[in-house]
C-alpha cells in the first residue's frame, strides 16, 4: 500500500502527510550526529524507560560516540500518545513504545506489543527473529514512513489491581479499568468502561477513584509505581499481554540517511534491548512479587468462567479486524508461528517445569 494514499484516508488525515515536508534533519556536530528518541514513558518508570535508555547508550557505544540519541521522557517533547505522529512528521526521528498504542493508525500495530491469548515472550521472540515477523512490522511500518524494531519485552503481564475481587464475568460490567490495546477492546465487550492511559498517570487516576483498577505490567514495575499502597487485591495471570514486546521506530527518511553501519548498530542495539529487558524484568519479578505478599498484597487467579468471557470478546474483537488485509494477514502468520512453537514448549519446558517443580518442591 502507498504510505500517501494510505494516510489521506486514514485517521491520520492529512496533518502527517503535510508534515513530512517539514522533516528536520538530525542534529549534527564535528562529522557526529544526534538522534532525538521520544518515549511513552515517563522518566525513570522502571523497566520500560530503561530499555529506551539501555538502547540509546548502546547506540553511542558501538558507533565510538559517532551516532548518539537524546532520550526524551513522555511530556518533554510530545506527549506519550503523540509519539508515533512526531516521529512520522519529522519531529523526532526516533521512537520506543509499546505498538499497541498506535492502533488506532493501524490495528495491525497491536501484535507486536501483545494480543490477547497471544504469544509468550520466547514464542514472540520466535516469530519475530526467525519467521516473518519482522518482515511484516517492517511492512507496516512502510506505510507510515517508519522502520522499526523490537527493543525490549515485558515478560507475562499480571491480571491487574482491583479495588474488588472478580468473580464472574458481569463483574467487568461498569468497571473503569485501565488496558490499552486488543485486550482493553475486549474488556469493553464485558461492559467495561475501558480507559488508555500513560503509564506516569496511572497511580493518580487509581487514588483519586478516576478507575475502579488497572493493569501496569508484573510485579516489579507495579511496586515501583506504588499500586499496592491503593489496593491490596491483584490478580497475577492476565489474558492481555502474556509476553509484550516493545517496539524502537526510527523515521524511514532519517534511517535510510545513516551509513550501513549505523543502521545495522541500531538493529542490533534494539535486538539487545530486547533480551536484556526481557531478563530485567523476569530477574526483579520474583522478589518484587514476595515482598508485596509480604505486605499484605492478595494474589488471586481469575475463576474459568472470566477466562472463558475473555476469550470469547477476544476472538470477537479479532474477526471485526479481519476485515483488513493486512491485519489478517498479521494475523494468519502469528496464529500459525504460535501454534509451531507452542507444541514444542508444551511438550519438552512445560512438561519439564511442571515436573521439575514437583519434584523439588
Amino acid at each position: 500500500m502507498d504510505r500517501r494514499s494510505f494516510l489521506k484516508t486514514s485517521a491520520l488525515g492529512g496533518t502527517a502527510a503535510a508534515a513530512t515536508t517539514a522533516l528536520a534533519a538530525p542534529a549534527y556536530a564535528q562529522g557526529k550526529r544526534t538522534l532525538t528518541m521520544v518515549t511513552t514513558w515517563g522518566r525513570g518508570l522502571a523497566g520500560v524507560f530503561d530499555a529506551a535508555q539501555h538502547a540509546a547508550d548502546s547506540i553511542t557505544a558501538m558507533s565510538d560516540g559517532n551516532l548518539t540519541v537524546d532520550v526524551k521522557a513522555a511530556g518533554e517533547l510530545v506527549g506519550a500518545f503523540e509519539v508515533f505522529d512526531a516521529v512520522t512528521s519529522g519531529q523526532a526521528d526516533m521512537y520506543h513504545g509499546a505498538d499497541y498504542y498506535f492502533v488506532g493508525q493501524h490495528p495491525g500495530y497491536a501484535f507486536f506489543t501483545s494480543v490477547p491469548f497471544g504469544m509468550t515472550a520466547q514464542e514472540l521472540s520466535n516469530w519475530y527473529y526467525h519467521g516473518n515477523g519482522a518482515a511484516l512490522h517492517d511492512e507496516l511500518g512502510e506505510i507510515f514512513g517508519l522502520k522499526s524494531f523490537l527493543g525490549g519485552n515485558t515478560g507475562a503481564q499480571a491480571g491487574g489491581w482491583f479495588r474488588k475481587e472478580i468473580n464472574g464475568p458481569e463483574d467487568f460490567n461498569g468497571l473503569k479499568f485501565r488496558m490499552p490495546g486488543l485486550g482493553g477492546l475486549a474488556l469493553g465487550k464485558l461492559g467495561a468502561s475501558v480507559q488508555n492511559l500513560p503509564g506516569a498517570e496511572v497511580y493518580q487516576a487509581l487514588a483519586s477513584g478516576a478507575i475502579d483498577g488497572t493493569e501496569w505490567i508484573g510485579p516489579w514495575a507495579d511496586e515501583k509505581a506504588g499500586f499496592q499502597e491503593i489496593t491490596k487485591t491483584y490478580y497475577t495471570a492476565g489474558f492481555h499481554e502474556p509476553g509484550a514486546g516493545l517496539s524502537i521506530a526510527t523515521n524511514r527518511e532519517v534511517y535510510d540517511s545513516l551509513s550501513p553501519a549505523h543502521q545495522k548498530i541500531i538493529e542490533i542495539a534494539s535486538a539487545e534491548a530486547h533480551q536484556w529487558n526481557l531478563a530485567q524484568f523476569l530477574n526483579n519479578n520474583g522478589a518484587a512479587l514476595q515482598r508485596l505478599q509480604s505486605a499484605g498484597v492478595k494474589t488471586l487467579e481469575f475463576p474459568d468462567s472470566v477466562w472463558d468471557a475473555f476469550g470469547k470478546a477476544s476472538d470477537e474483537v479479532h474477526q471485526e479486524n479481519m476485515g483488513d488485509e493486512l491485519y489478517k494477514k498479521i494475523f494468519d502468520d502469528y496464529q500459525a508461528s504460535m501454534k509451531a512453537s507452542s507444541g514444542w514448549i508444551q511438550k519438552s519446558e512445560s512438561a519439564y517445569r511442571s515436573q521439575r517443580d514437583r519434584v523439588l518442591g
